[in-house]
């Protein structure tokens, strides 16, 4: 709800062919990753400030045909960055081959073709915090998770001099992942040697979940086993929380000992990954203090540790008469969708044990769809309006309760700008609304339905906006924007609130209304109500009034959520329904005249 345009650095980006002006002969800094071992780590000098590309010419995906050279080598990447932008650039000779395989916590690309050049050296640049090379395959290893699409672009092309060369692009809001020419090229895991795993009753995972956030490393689509949690309960109580089981197959365990929690840290959002010997069983148990993982047919000693990332205050194993009870202590409070995400991948090729790959994050919310049947509002009663004098009704009629929804930003205003633009996401939200508040017999009525402002000045368009509230006969108004914090404090930033102003004696309870239901529907984090006397589109209005924000684009986990389909049909869905309690409650402009 920014009444100016925040830009966070990752957005400013300009891709492959775009801002990087002029041209020289070779573009790119040359300094190579120290050599060394590939298990001994040094210390990389800092990178250069980037440089410009020459122009080049896209070249298609198709490796070479022709024999490589004995003595072809593969390594040695030149860089360059723009902000919290990352490139890396791979000279490609003939007879090489490669593949991407985008993982939870970088990019892996397995050469054939070619010696790849032994070599560990940490930070690329922003987006890349290490580099590690070796025994035929490449790591770059960035500060947060990479998915088919999310995080990283990749690309070809030939050089003026005639070279081809391989293009990297690392930042936390890029998207696109392979270029079309390069889309065979993905792998996803290398295949297991083990049979696919097996869970016990449990439905896949919602593929724009799997896209979206992958929790574990990377694995193919068809050998994926998600573990989402059941459907959500009404009246969470988390002293008795639904629990999720499975077992991971094939084999019989014989009391391997567990191994210490392998830990990922990411802007926002920690991943704790055990692994698992084949035949472990398995459950979780989420609840008001965190997660607790019930293991039966591993050992472990009583071990624990403290502080381990803002996510995770502390982890501990507590040996139990059949196994090991995992206890993972967050701080705040998990229900059965939403402040985790659990993945069970595959063994990899040479390895027995599978991965139990848990995220652990305050904003992550319930991204799963809604069924047919769950995206309707009841419908709410028509207002009977007399006709005549006070002293004299003439007539009576039923007339459908008018309600007002704005939706912020619009035409040159772009609002907020992060991981979502936000005048696009709060027309979205409010057409989703419309849709669901007209079924249930609401007169609903839109401030902009398209991408336009209703004056160029500021103060003007919000006094327009909440003159359409102060219409005859509208019951409420309901301001739609998303929420966004400067980068320095971004990670502060994380959920849903809902804004009230004094204009009116039952704002505050439409606000309650309207978080109460939001944050059911979503399992977002609930920031709460917050008064402001400030906001012209509240306070110039006459009916009851609240402003919704609906997430944060500034937050590498809550800008997801808005990116989600699932999670804005959620979101739309609590608006709906806070509305529709409002008005069947009299929380209304003639529900407070009938109150009198």
């Amino acid at each position: 709800m920014k009444p100016h345009t925040i830009f966070l650095s990752s957005v400013l980006w300009c891709g492959v062919a775009g801002c990087w002006a002029g041209a020289q002969a070779d573009p790119f800094q040359r300094t190579a990753p120290a050599q060394s071992l590939p298990n001994l780590r040094t210390s990389a000098s800092p990178t250069p400030p980037a440089a410009p590309r020459s122009a080049a010419t896209a070249a298609p995906a198709t490796t070479s045909k022709a024999p490589a050279p004995a003595e072809a080598t593969f390594g040695t990447p030149r860089t360059s960055s723009d902000g919290s932008q990352t490139r890396v650039v791979f000279d490609l000779t003939p007879g090489v081959s490669y593949t991407l395989n985008p993982t939870f916590g970088g990019l892996r690309l397995d050469v054939k073709g070619a010696r790849v050049m032994p070599a560990v050296t940490t930070r690329l640049g922003a987006s890349v915090s290490e580099y590690r090379a070796g025994n035929g395959s490449v790591t770059l290893f960035t500060p947060f998770p990479l998915s088919l699409t999310d995080g990283w672009r990749a690309s070809e092309a030939t050089l003026a001099s005639g070279s081809r060369v391989l293009i990297l692009e690392f930042g936390p809001t890029l998207s696109g992942g392979a270029s079309a020419s390069l889309k065979a090229l993905v792998r996803t895991a290398t295949t297991p040697a083990t049979p696919a795993l097996a869970l016990t009753a449990t439905p896949p995972v919602p593929k724009a979940l799997a896209e979206q956030l992958p929790p574990g490393d990377a694995i193919a689509p068809a050998n994926r086993a998600a573990l989402p949690s059941p459907p959500a309960l009404p009246g969470h109580d988390p002293n008795k929380p639904s629990a999720l089981a499975g077992r991971v197959s094939p084999g019989v365990t014989s009391g391997t000992a567990l191994g210490t929690p392998r830990v990922g840290k990411n802007p926002g959002l920690t991943r704790i990954v055990l692994d698992l010997p084949p035949g472990t069983t398995y459950r979780l148990v989420p609840g008001g203090l965190g997660l607790r993982v019930e293991l039966t047919g591993v050992t472990a000693a009583a071990l624990s540790a403290q502080n381990v990332s803002p996510e995770v205050r502390g982890w501990r194993y507590e040996p139990s008469p059949n196994g090991v009870t995992v206890t993972l202590l967050t701080g705040t409070p998990l229900t059965e969708r939403s402040g985790w995400r659990a993945l069970l991948v595959p063994p990899l090729e040479g390895s027995t044990l599978s991965r139990l790959a848990i995220d652990l994050s305050p904003a992550l919310a319930n991204l799963t769809p809604l069924a047919p049947r769950e995206k309707v509002v009841a419908a709410v009663p028509a207002t009977p309006v007399s006709r005549g004098t006070a002293l004299l009704a003439l007539s009576t009629s039923l007339v459908q309760p008018r309600v007002v929804l704005d939706a912020g930003h619009g035409g040159k205003d772009p609002g907020a700008v992060g991981s979502v633009i936000e005048k696009q996401i709060t027309l979205d939200v409010a057409l989703r609304v419309r849709e669901l508040l007209r079924a249930a017999g609401v007169d609903v009525v839109l401030t902009r339905d398209g991408d336009r402002e209703l004056h160029s000045d500021k103060v003007t368009d919000l006094n327009l906006r909440a003159g359409v509230g102060r219409a005859q006969g509208t019951q409420l108004f309901v301001s739609i924007h998303v929420n966004a914090l400067d980068a320095k404090t971004a990670l502060r930033g994380y959920g849903i609130e809902t804004w009230w102003n004094g204009n009116h004696p039952l704002s505050s309870s439409l606000a309650g209304l309207l978080q109460q239901h939001m944050v059911d529907v979503t399992g977002a984090y609930s920031r709460g109500l917050r008064s402001n006397r400030s906001l012209a589109v509240l306070r110039e209005n006459s009916v009851p009034a609240a402003l919704v924000e609906i997430g944060f684009a500034s937050h590498p986990v809550d800008g997801l959520n808005l990116k989600d389909t699932h999670y804005l049909d959620r979101v739309a869905l609590g608006i709906a329904q806070g509305i529709r309690a409002a008005l069947v409650g009299g929380v209304s402009a003639s529900g407070a005249v009938a109150g009198r």
